[in-house]
Formats: C-alpha cells, sequence, structure tokens
C-alpha cells in the first residue's frame, strides 16, 4: 500500500469524526453560547482574555503539537506501521479528541480552573492535592526535557533558531498593534503568513549559532517572562503566528504525499514483542500525543478555557485540534516508513526521531519541487517552534497549578492571594526545578517514566470528565469505556517499569512507578461509585 492511501484515509476518518461525532457530544454535554465564559466573566488582561476561534486554536494547537507527535509514532513504528495507524486514527477520534474537548468544556463550566479543581469540586479535595502534585512535578519535567530537546534542535540548525527568534519579536509587534487596531481576521491571517515567509527566508541566510548552555540560560529568562506577560502581548500573537507554520508544514506534505505517493519500506506489522516491549500496552503510551495525552488535559483547562469565546467553540479548538495533532502523527509515521531500516536508523543515530522527521518532510515537499535542504530546515525549525511553545505554555500551567494549590478558590475571588499565590514566585520555583534538573541531566535519568505519567494524567482527566457529566445527569459511556482503557494501559505499563528498574538495581524510576501506581488506585477507589450518572438530563439543541 502506498502512503498517499494511508493519508487519505486518515483525512476522512478525522474529517467524518468532527463533522458527526463531536457534533454529538456538543449537544449531548449541553454546550450552551449564552453562559457567559470565564474569558469574560473573568476577564483581567493578563490570563483571562477572550480570544477568537482562529486565534485560540492556533494556541492550542501550538501548545499540544510539540515534538512528542513526531518522537512517538516514529518510535512506536517498530511495531510496525498498520497497529500505530489504527491506534493513531480510533484512539485520536474517541479517546483523545473526546479529552480534549471534555478537558476544555468542563473547566469553562468550573470558571477556568484546572482539572486539579474540577477533580476537587466532584471528587474531593484530598484527589485535587494529589493530582495537583502529580501534575506539576511532571510538568516541571517536561519543562527541563523541552529545554534540551529545542536546545539541540537549534544547536543542529541554527536557521531554526533565527527564524524562531524573529518570530517571537514580530509577534510581540503584532500583538501590541492587533491590540490598539480592529484589524479583521482575513487581514490579520494575511499579514501572519507574510510574517513567517520572512522570518523563515532570513533565518535561512542568517543561521544563529549558539552554544547548547547558553541556550538553556537563554530559555530561562525568556520562559519567565513570557509565563508572567499577558497573553495578548505574546502567547496569543506567537501561537497564532506559529500556527501557519504547521498548517503550512501539514497542508505541504499532505499534498506531497498525494502527488508522488511514495512507498512504503516499513511491514506492515513486525511482532508482538520488541525492543520497546510488548505491543500492549507499550504502543499505547508510546504514540502518547498522537492518539492521546495527559498534557493536553492541562492545557485545555490551564490556558485554553481561560481564553474560550464561547462554549461552541470547544468543538473546533477541542475536538478539531486534537484531529489536526492525528494528522501530524500520521505524517510522522509516513515520514519514518518511507526510509529503509538501515536509513531511519542512521538518521536517529545522527539527530534523533526529529532528524528522521525532517528528512521525511523534505522527501515530501521534494514531490513539489523544493529543494531536499529546504523541506529538512522547514521540518526542523518547525519541530522546534513548537517544543519552543510547549515549552513556556507549561510553565505558566506550573504556575496555574502550584497557585490553585496553596490558594484556595474562595480566597482568589477576594484577592487574597499572598506570596505563594504571586504569579512571579509560582513562575519561579516552577523554572528553578525545571532549570535544576535541564542544567544537571538529571532529567534524563527520569525521563523513561514520562510516557506511563502523561498517559495516567490521560485516564484522571477523563476520570474526572466521567464524574461531572455523571454529577450533571448526562450518560457518560463513551467517557468511562475510554478511561477505563487508559487505566488499563497505564497501570500494566507501570508494573512493567517498575518490575523491569528494579531487576536493572534503578531504583528511583521503581519507587515513582511504584508510587504512581497507587496514586492512580487511590484516586479510582475515591471516584467508585461517582461514576454512574443519577439522573438523566434533557440534551439541548446543537
Amino acid at each position: 500500500m502506498g502512503s498517499m492511501w494511508i493519508m487519505l484515509v486518515a483525512v476522512i476518518c478525522f474529517l467524518v469524526a468532527y463533522l458527526t461525532y463531536a457534533r454529538r457530544l456538543t449537544s449531548k454535554w449541553g454546550m450552551d453560547d449564552k453562559q457567559l465564559t470565564p474569558a469574560h466573566e473573568k476577564k483581567d488582561g493578563i490570563d483571562y482574555v477572550p480570544a477568537k476561534k482562529p486565534v485560540l486554536l492556533g494556541h492550542h494547537f501550538a501548545s499540544i503539537a510539540g515534538a512528542a507527535p513526531i518522537i512517538g509514532p516514529v518510535a512506536a513504528s517498530q511495531f510496525g506501521w498498520f497497529p500505530v495507524m489504527l491506534w493513531i486514527i480510533l484512539g485520536g477520534i474517541f479517546i483523545g479528541a473526546v479529552h480534549d474537548m471534555g478537558s476544555i468544556f468542563s473547566s469553562v463550566r468550573h470558571g477556568g480552573r484546572s482539572i486539579a479543581q474540577v477533580i476537587e469540586k466532584n471528587v474531593g479535595y484530598s484527589g485535587k492535592q494529589l493530582f495537583s502534585i502529580f501534575a506539576w512535578l511532571t510538568l516541571v519535567l517536561i519543562i527541563a526535557a523541552f529545554m534540551n530537546v529545542v536546545a539541540n534542535a537549534f544547536v543542529s540548525t541554527p536557521e531554526a533558531a533565527t527564524a524562531e527568534v524573529i518570530l517571537i519579536a514580530m509577534a510581540i509587534a503584532f500583538g501590541l498593534f492587533r491590540h490598539r487596531t480592529k484589524l479583521s481576521m482575513p487581514l490579520q491571517m494575511l499579514i501572519g503568513i507574510v510574517i513567517v515567509v520572512v522570518a523563515v527566508a532570513v533565518g535561512l541566510n542568517l543561521p544563529l549559532a549558539i552554544p547548547f548552555n547558553t541556550w538553556l540560560w537563554i530559555f530561562v529568562i525568556y520562559t519567565f517572562i513570557a509565563s508572567v506577560t499577558p497573553v495578548w502581548i505574546l502567547l496569543q500573537p506567537r501561537d497564532f503566528l506559529l500556527s501557519f507554520l504547521l498548517y503550512a508544514m501539514l497542508i505541504g506534505t499532505f499534498i506531497g504525499i498525494l502527488v508522488g505517493n511514495p512507498g512504503l519500506e516499513l511491514a506492515g506489522f513486525t511482532s508482538f514483542q520488541t525492543e520497546l516491549g510488548y505491543l500492549f500496552p507499550i504502543l499505547f503510551v508510546t504514540v502518547a500525543c498522537g492518539a492521546i495525552s495527559g498534557f493536553h488535559s492541562l492545557v485545555s483547562s490551564g490556558t485554553t478555557s481561560k481564553q474560550l469565546d464561547k462554549e461552541s467553540d470547544s468543538k473546533t479548538i477541542g475536538y478539531g485540534g486534537m484531529l489536526l495533532e492525528c494528522t501530524l502523527a500520521t505524517v510522522a509515521l509516513l515520514a519514518a516508513a518511507v526510509f529503509t531500516s538501515g536509513e531511519a536508523s542512521a538518521l536517529i543515530a545522527e539527530g534523533g526521531p526529529v532528524l528522521l522527521f525532517a528528512n521525511g518532510v523534505g522527501v515530501f515537499l521534494g514531490f513539489l519541487g523544493i529543494p531536499a535542504e529546504i523541506g529538512v530546515v522547514f521540518g526542523t525549525l518547525t519541530v522546534a517552534a513548537f517544543a519552543m511553545t510547549t515549552l513556556d505554555t507549561a510553565t505558566r500551567l506550573g504556575r496555574y497549578i502550584f497557585q490553585e494549590y496553596f490558594v484556595p478558590e474562595e480566597a482568589e475571588r477576594e484577592g487574597e492571594q499572598g506570596v505563594l499565590g504571586s504569579r512571579f514566585f509560582a513562575t519561579l520555583v516552577t523554572l528553578l526545578f525545571a532549570a535544576a534538573l535541564a542544567f544537571t541531566g538529571a532529567w534524563d535519568v527520569i525521563w523513561p517514566i514520562f510516557g506511563s505519567a502523561n498517559q495516567l494524567l490521560a485516564a484522571l482527566a477523563l476520570l474526572s470528565l466521567a464524574v461531572w457529566l455523571a454529577s450533571r445527569g448526562i450518560k457518560n459511556i463513551h467517557v468511562v469505556i475510554p478511561m477505563v482503557f487508559m487505566f488499563a494501559v497505564t497501570l500494566v505499563a507501570l508494573i512493567f517499569v517498575f518490575r523491569d528498574n528494579l531487576v536493572a538495581a534503578n531504583y528511583i524510576l521503581a519507587i515513582i512507578a511504584l508510587v504512581l501506581f497507587v496514586m492512580a488506585i487511590v484516586l479510582v477507589k475515591m471516584a467508585f461509585g461517582l461514576i454512574k450518572p443519577q439522573e438523566e438530563v434533557p440534551e439541548s439543541s446543537d
């Protein structure tokens, strides 16, 4: 089978799901555009700022589409392209997109608070505290890891570094200009496209070569500033601009695949057991963001819900944004599948899965007459730019969770936040822990547990959504089944992680796996009995 047919099947499935299943869920859950969203109700010009749907989709997509949806499918391709593709399609449609849209909507109905707050309201205070600690530590690990990912990408491809710096500078100018004028959305999009083209063109001709450790220090300073700055100055305009970069890459590779229809060197199925482990549960942990990711629930209930203009936008931004990421994961899988095993191994050895993906993008764009070297730089820039976005979004999310943990909702309403509730202090503490992991390399020791921890976050987010829907009398079997599956994946994966690291005498990872396993069981026990709807409520019209 040629790659063209795989791409077409995936995109058609995603479109049909968005037009049918997503529409059904918005009606079933009772989304109502007459209700005031937190972006309007709590508008403060810093975190709660309403954004138009294309702008917020740009932020959400840029935040969730970092390196993970590329690295995951490439790594999981050891099992063959068919099981990976099947999980991306089915997992994305029935689990990941439901998870993301539900996280946005439930957060909106809880005043724009995080999933931890949703758990507190529907499960209890102890559940909220457990989840908050776990989520904050996970975000600290993500920040440390992405500092290293982006620094490596900028060192290996300095052209991408130049383009990213220009994009950030122009995004600030664009944000200030947009805030003071009433530009139409088509004009904003046109300006955005021009800015991206200029940034990429300058980057190709003026590479910015800076040492690795210097980049780490730059990221610490930049991320602090970006995470406390009002969203309309940098976050909204930057992610709006970056979204055009990713849209261009997706459209270009999609057309290139249709035109060239490159053959697949990768087998459809290899084995139930590879060096990664057994297909179940490792496939579902490894693909991660390509089908479902717990990190998405933190973005959805952290930054996105605070900027949602109206409730129905949850469908486009949450469900549609996840399906766009599934499309990116499909491209990443095909990028790995068009190389022989020897070629793929050589590229991974040289620059990791990101370089393999970038070269695949170069192949696909080559069918459109674009030189391969430009395609490779373009692919690397796309990954690095979105990893950079994930970096400061994760820091802002860490700040939110830190503040929520120490400042009760009542105190926040009365403005009694104190030092622990200060956005500057919460950001500083989060960054200090992340920087310590980044500079010492300790993040690399802990990283192997991230896949399981991330999917545990997803299972817990689905648990909170199921309980909340049940409390409203809404049938939630469409959430309960994915939740049970994700708990099964996570708990089995943690058992393997515990066993393997205990045998290898990696006691730190073994202990972390055991703690996560126990925490998951405790939270499930807390929520047991709250998942079944008590009384059905009428559905609203779509």
